[in-house]
């Protein structure tokens, strides 16, 4: 989890998108959104697979599995 924690921060800075900015993009609250980041909350499947889609990154690579 906290290699998942890792990359979404990196990569939502990367691509400029605050947090408010991913959580309207995943149709969830500001708030469920900073406890991905967090690692407090785990995303479902789908906002896992909607947050690689919006990043243009596999699974493997968000969970750590893999590096680019």
């Amino acid at each position: 989890m906290e290699i998942f924690c890792k990359r979404l921060v990196e990569l939502r800075k990367i691509f400029g998108y605050t947090q408010r900015d991913m959580a309207n993009m995943l149709h969830i609250s500001q708030p469920s959104y900073i406890r991905y980041e967090l690692g407090t909350s785990e995303p479902t499947q789908q906002n896992l697979v909607n947050i690689a889609n919006i990043f243009d990154v596999s699974l493997d690579y968000l969970l750590g599995r893999v590096d680019l």
